[in-house]
């Protein structure tokens, strides 16, 4: 990861940090015909902020897309999926100096203007997470995988697989070593990561917009459900063994 970090981030080594404090980090795969109306939305909202889109191996246009609409653009030689591409963005953030970290999806559902709820909600509760929940976009599989993970986790929030979240300084570094590495999504397992290191998490409701482009890469069939709730179950099992252990 640190290598392809490296190849990533050459071309940007030297550029001017417009903001050293936040950054907005999008992993972004194929989504060239929504991805610079999402850039410039936040951009609008928050123009010091350093916007970074990790292109996870696209084949269309979604590079090119992304430096027009401003962002700094690392591209992956190969596709690592969503959270291997947020963590990414999460070690480039750190190395620019940035202590908060916003994750956003760039396929249109999440909007700039609710990342003042998240930081908001964090400046207020003092948590080092806070993910913008929005339980009405559940289907059917999507709110089973919730109460399933909910009752073996013991987590109380209600939108568990959102990505729309805020990291503190504390979070990002956590979520940047090597122990994270091994996660496949930024959702449950982030979470039982985060609680086993004495992490706090909060979670604020927020509105979000229709998907415009692309579906779900979890939850499109029955059976990627199946085989991401086998995964998700293992690994609550897995980390509810350790909190009992006390590690």
């Amino acid at each position: 990861m640190n290598a392809m970090l490296h190849l990533a981030e050459s071309r940007h080594d030297r550029a001017p940090l417009p903001e050293p404090r936040m950054a907005v980090v999008m992993p972004a795969r194929d989504e060239a015909a929504v991805i610079g109306r999402v850039i410039g939305s936040v951009k609008e909202k928050f123009p010091r902020a350093l916007v970074v889109v990790i292109d996870d191996a696209s084949v269309d246009a979604t590079l090119e897309m992304a430096e027009l609409a401003g962002a700094r653009v690392l591209r992956l030689p190969v596709p690592l999926g969503a959270w291997g591409a947020i963590q990414t963005g999460m070690r480039y953030a750190l190395r620019q100096g940035c202590d908060t970290v916003v994750t956003m999806d760039a396929d249109g559902q999440h909007l700039a203007e609710e990342i003042v709820k998240l930081l908001e909600t964090r400046r207020r509760e003092s948590a080092d997470v806070v993910i913008g929940a929005y339980p009405q976009r559940g289907s059917l599989a999507r709110r089973l995988a919730w109460g399933i993970f909910r009752w073996l986790s013991g987590f109380s929030h209600m939108d568990l697989t959102s990505g729309f979240r805020v990291y503190g300084y504390r979070a990002l570094c956590l979520l940047a070593s090597p122990r994270a590495t091994l996660l496949e999504y930024q959702d449950l397992g982030v979470l039982i990561l985060l609680r086993r290191a004495g992490l706090e998490t909060a979670e604020v409701a927020v509105s979000m917009g229709p998907r415009v482009e692309g579906k779900s890469r979890i939850f499109s069939s029955w059976w990627k459900v199946a085989v991401y709730l086998f995964q998700t179950v293992l690994l609550c099992l897995a980390g509810l063994h350790f909190l009992r252990r006390g590690k």
